[in-house]
């Protein structure tokens, strides 16, 4: 991928994260979208303050971009509790767990990011930490060591994580409730584009928050980058902020009308023309436009399987005829084979 790639879903900078952070909504009412999910976090946070204790751990799971760390800075908010931020990846011991766990204070919601990255000894400390509230930190080394229990404050965890199947069951059955956050249709997006066009203070024309909603991948996140480099656009070419100004800002950035960038473009354009269609094994595909397997696998492919373009076989990655319609390349295999079906 390239250093700034507009429909990369990860944050890209301390100034995206600037930006990404002011148009956070503060509450669930504020919150666009995933309407399932809001309702049964409403639900479980009104029953912990009914009955005065801590809201049950929560489990948010889903593609990057469609607000994990939101919902859980609103869970501390709704809540009115303090909040603490970690990151699976900042947790490789399990005295970096300790620390952070005998600190909370009562109530706190601890919030970490893609959990699932801990090291192992942390995950089996929070197994306890999570059902009864305490550690035990072994203090001495060898026949000499001895186990010390400590007690810590009652807290919520919230964890968030793109990749749910790497949880051991121990640590995700300790949760109280599993949110799993789906990727946003148009209208949903045009109402995250709408806010955050009156929160920038930029005027724009509906039918160009629509261009833009339809290009974004179904992610809140990437929506809101798209409107930045569209105000910029406007900005600099003192344009208007129509549809003219989105095409052509959006033209400038590579982001075609489907939400494609350059390297979904490569993956494609190869995958039709050099290998006509498939199937093509993953490595090959890869080699083939210069980038690693991993990122042809967990990032290209999951946009290109889910709007239909390709579908991946025991044989390979095969294109389908929308592909090709897509793209303006002559279908010539009549069908997929039918054991792709």
């Amino acid at each position: 991928m390239s250093d700034f790639d507009l429909t990369d879903p990860e944050p890209q900078s301390d100034a995206e994260l600037v930006f990404e952070g002011a148009l956070r909504p503060q509450s669930l009412g504020e919150f666009v979208g995933q309407t399932k999910v809001r309702g049964q976090l409403e639900l479980l946070l009104r029953a912990a303050a009914l009955q005065g204790r801590t809201a049950d751990h929560i489990l948010l799971a889903g593609p990057p971009g469609l607000g994990k760390t939101t919902l859980a800075m609103i869970v501390a908010h709704e809540s009115q509790k303090p909040l603490r931020m970690s990151s699976g990846p900042a947790i490789q011991h399990a005295g970096d767990l300790a620390a952070v766990l005998s600190s909370l204070v009562p109530g706190e919601v601890l919030f970490i990011d893609e959990i699932h990255r801990m090291a192992r000894s942390a995950e089996e400390m929070l197994y306890l930490a999570m059902e009864d509230f305490r550690i035990d930190i072994m203090v001495g080394k060898g026949q000499g060591a001895t186990s010390v229990p400590l007690d810590l404050a009652p807290f919520t965890l919230v964890g968030a994580t793109t990749r749910s199947g790497l949880l051991p069951n121990p640590l995700r059955d300790r949760f109280g409730f599993t949110a799993h956050l789906e990727f946003y249709d148009a209208p949903e997006l045009e109402q995250v584009l709408q806010r955050a066009a009156r929160m920038l203070n930029f005027p724009i024309d509906d039918n160009a928050l629509a261009e833009i909603a339809g290009r974004c991948r179904g992610t809140p996140r990437i929506a809101n980058r798209l409107l930045r480099r569209v105000r910029d656009y406007v900005l600099v070419h003192r344009a208007d902020a129509d549809m003219a100004s989105v095409r052509a800002a959006l033209n400038l950035y590579d982001v075609d009308e489907l939400g494609l960038d350059r390297l979904d473009r490569a993956v494609m354009e190869i995958l039709l023309t050099r290998f006509g269609g498939g199937p093509v094994g993953l490595n090959t595909l890869a080699v083939s436009v210069g980038e690693e397997a991993e990122t042809v696998e967990s990032v290209v492919e999951p946009f290109l399987v889910r709007i239909g373009l390709i579908t991946r076989t025991p044989r390979g990655r095969m294109a389908t005829p929308e592909a090709f319609a897509h793209f303006g390349v002559a279908y010539t295999q009549g069908s997929l084979l039918p054991d792709v079906l």
